[in-house]
């Protein structure tokens, strides 16, 4: 992107600071565990140029809203409280905090990472609105829809509710469901060459962070004595292992609130730290040369070269993570996912990680053609989280875009990194033959 692309972009993304949006709705300070439903408001979609229609939809969804995956996930927040009760070191906020976890914590139970009740739910609404939106597409008569998932049962589930709502909308519909360890290689790519050797190097900074953490305020909220905590308890540790619990409560149908606890310069810090991992990780941040996105690049070559088979109105919808939805969006582009920003203080103002990849997010690209079967351009669009978003080509129509153009400009990114990561690769083995 130019630097002025950049410049427009930026201001575009301040319009509210993300104190500002965590003000108006404390639930977007939960990063990758904002209830898809808790987000923004609607955003009206553009009508279809004249004499166009859509008669595709190119898809990449995030599971639903799920239960917390790690063993000690909530047992890393509840045991430390338990020592400090058996000690008698918790105050009356630490003692109904323990209590308020302890009510939840049967709920758990062989549940780590499951998809919940939340989580379908939002599936059932992306589906009908897709129904609403592109009846073209959806209400067609015998429509082929192809769905496919990782091997995660959160995503099984996930595409099969929406699967679900999307054949009571059209009982015509001809459904191709699939799960399979063969589609990982595109639906959940693993690192590999230049973007293995990068490294993670957000992870490193959040370690550094979580130490750096002032904790002072919820430690003497929770517990009586401070040099207790200090023996016991790694407190930054602890607090960013909170602040995860209290994040994920809105995965869930319950009155459980642990926001209160943390005033709103610590849900600020909280979400900050986070946001930084995250755009450092799997973003286009400068500290791995903006490179990271490429891991899946198998995923954009499976997006281009399955519409180039696509004559007949249909479906492609893809089901797998936020670690893949995230890159993606950067891969493609979209909007402001793309930009690169050196100045970690600027990060935010241009990417915040709650507009990209809540739990159900989606990519949808919608494909349109002439309606009376005559010559002319494809067009696409594209929706993050069902918002229409700037592609990084020119066109006078936004948010419609020549889909020639906007292949051939994907293909050339692609073909660029290919030749990179292929000459890296040899370079590498070059110096481990060398070293033997």
């Amino acid at each position: 992107m130019t630097l002025l692309t950049v410049a427009v972009v930026a201001l575009a993304a301040t319009a509210q600071t993300v104190r500002e949006d965590f003000k108006a709705n404390i639930f977007l300070s939960a990063s990758n565990y904002v209830d898809y439903d808790r987000q923004f408001t609607d955003a009206p979609l553009t009508p279809a140029p004249a004499g166009y229609e859509p008669y595709y939809m190119s898809h990449y969804g995030r599971h639903g809203s799920r239960w917390l995956i790690a063993e000690d996930s909530y047992t890393g927040v509840v045991e430390p409280l338990r020592k400090a009760k058996a000690d008698g070191k918790l105050t009356a906020k630490g003692e109904e905090t323990l209590e308020k976890l302890e009510q939840f914590l049967p709920t758990t139970v062989k549940r780590l990472g499951d998809l919940t009740t939340v989580g379908e739910r939002q599936h059932h609404g992306i589906a009908r609105r897709m129904v609403r939106n592109f009846p073209e597409i959806f209400c067609r008569p015998n429509v082929y829809i192809d769905a496919r998932s990782t091997v995660v049962v959160r995503c099984i589930l996930s595409m099969t509710a929406e699967c679900e709502e999307l054949a009571a909308a059209n009982p015509t519909a001809r459904f191709h469901n699939d799960v399979s360890k063969l589609f990982q290689t595109y639906l959940n790519s693993d690192r590999e060459g230049i973007v293995k050797d990068l490294g993670r190097k957000g992870s490193q900074q959040l370690d550094a962070a979580k130490k750096q953490t002032d904790t002072s305020h919820l430690m003497q909220l929770l517990f009586n004595d401070q040099q207790w905590v200090a023996a016991n308890l790694k407190a930054g540790d602890f607090m960013y292992r909170l602040f995860e619990v209290a994040s994920n409560m809105q995965s869930h149908d319950t009155d459980i609130d642990l926001y209160p606890l943390f005033t709103a310069d610590e849900v600020y810090q909280q979400w900050r730290m986070r946001n930084l991992r995250w755009y450092a990780d799997y973003g286009p941040s400068p500290l791995t040369g903006s490179l990271v996105p490429y891991v899946q690049h198998k995923l954009l070559r499976n997006i281009i070269e399955t519409a180039d088979t696509v004559s007949q109105t249909q479906a492609t919808l893809r089901f797998g993570h936020e670690v893949v939805v995230m890159p993606l969006a950067a891969l493609l582009e979209l909007g402001s996912c793309g930009v690169a920003i050196s100045d970690t203080s600027k990060v935010e103002d241009v990417w915040r990680n709650y507009r990209i990849f809540p739990m159900a997010s989606n990519i949808q690209l919608i494909f349109y053609r002439p309606i009376d079967g005559t010559k002319g351009d494809i067009l696409v669009k594209a929706m993050l989280n069902e918002r229409e978003v700037q592609l990084p080509i020119a066109t006078d129509r936004y948010p419609y875009y020549k889909w020639a153009e906007l292949r051939q400009y994907y293909l050339d990114k692609l073909d660029r990194f290919d030749a990179l990561n292929r000459k890296h690769i040899e370079e590498n083995n070059g110096n481990n033959e060398s070293s033997l």
